[in-house]
């Protein structure tokens, strides 16, 4: 008697991409479906619908048959259809918490396999003995690049003990970077996605404010010569800030650094965990004892020893976790592997002679 499991392709999959990353994203997805013999249906930001279409024709043009990678455009309609439509057996989506819960719960409802990755609050602790010049850049290219538009960014900084005494330093180099166009070659910060998105950023700055806060560094209102009508928000920096101030519960989602200070490494951690999110944190420090400890307290699902973006490479998963995620299988890796595939179990028997057994009502075993 032999029993051997295998796992064989779920048939049609599908996945739903925001706009910041209309390549990478995608490539989390339909690559590793399609290799475990799937076919799949993506559907990009309606803001960015070329890359997903220059990504099918390369696909196509390395040998992928036609049909096995569809491109589907559209917003709210398009959802719906991969939500409900009974031959799509699985949902990859990355995006806002809004519509990350609307695909959880409705293709969740149609029997569908869901993982949904959504926003972030990522913090980055910094304790005194960190190596200042190090840290400072980090926290600066981590908040600001990608103009603060990515689920990972490092958007709150908490300034641990002595290390408050590094915010000056901390908004002068801020202050340094370029803000233009994408295009233009010396451009550090370029614009934010649409107006509404602009005014959510400088509407979250403005509530700093009101409720306390301080905006050392101001971002609203930025000029861009030659782009006067773009979507610009400068470097921003709000000090001061509090758990419980809108700025710091909501994701900004835009080039805007909170900062927020905390006695002891213990503090700082009791601080992460009482935010509803879990997709990444970072801690600089040059203790391996603090490191350690801040690994195995924190409820986060990436953690960052002294690297302040820590998205793992593709051997791993991406296992950003609380209210961060809805699922139980996280993208890419090993986890990827698993989502767009199920089990298959096979119980054989085979006889070296043609003896006929009488008839038992009892549990077979293997003798």
């Amino acid at each position: 008697m032999d029993i051997n499991s295998y796992r064989v392709p779920l048939g049609v999959c599908a996945g739903i991409a925001p706009f910041n990353f209309p390549a990478m994203i995608p490539l989390w997805m339909y690559p590793v479906a399609l290799v475990c013999g799937n076919t799949f249906v993506l559907k990009p930001s309606e803001r960015v619908p070329n890359t997903a279409m220059f990504l099918a024709q390369l696909a196509l043009d390395a040998g992928v048959p036609a049909g096995c990678l569809n491109i589907i455009h559209g917003s709210r309609e398009a959802v719906q259809f991969i939500c409900q439509h009974p031959l799509i057996k699985a949902i990859s989506f990355v995006g806002s918490d809004q519509a990350g819960e609307y695909v959880y719960e409705e293709g969740s409802k149609h029997g569908k396999r869901v993982q949904s990755n959504m926003g972030a609050k990522n913090h980055g602790v910094v304790l005194p003995d960190a190596t200042k010049e190090t840290t400072l850049n980090q926290l600066v290219g981590a908040a600001f690049g990608a103009a603060g538009q990515r689920c990972m960014a490092l958007s709150t900084a908490v300034m641990v003990g002595d290390a408050r005494q590094w915010i000056p330093e901390l908004v002068e180099k801020a202050k340094k970077l370029k803000v233009n166009a994408g295009s233009e070659s010396n451009a550090d910060v370029g614009p934010v996605i649409s107006p509404d998105a602009k005014k959510k950023i400088e509407d979250l700055i403005t509530s700093g404010e009101k409720e306390g806060a301080k905006v050392v560094l101001d971002g609203r209102n930025v000029q861009v010569d030659g782009y006067e009508k773009g979507n610009f928000v400068g470097p921003t920096v709000i000090t001061g800030v509090k758990p419980s101030m809108t700025c710091y519960k909501e994701e900004i989602f835009g080039p805007v650094l909170v900062v927020l200070e905390a006695e002891t490494l213990d503090d700082a951690i009791k601080l992460i965990n009482k935010n509803k999110y879990g997709n990444g944190t970072a801690v600089f420090t040059n203790s391996g004892a603090a490191a350690r400890k801040f690994c195995m307290d924190t409820d986060v699902g990436q953690i960052g020893v002294n690297v302040p973006i820590p998205v793992p490479l593709p051997m791993f998963s991406f296992t950003g976790s609380r209210g961060s995620f809805r699922g139980d299988m996280n993208f890419y890796g090993k986890n990827g592997i698993n989502f767009y595939t199920q089990l298959k179990t096979v119980v054989s028997q085979w006889s070296f002679d043609d003896s006929v057994y009488s008839p038992t009502v009892a549990m077979p075993v293997n003798k």
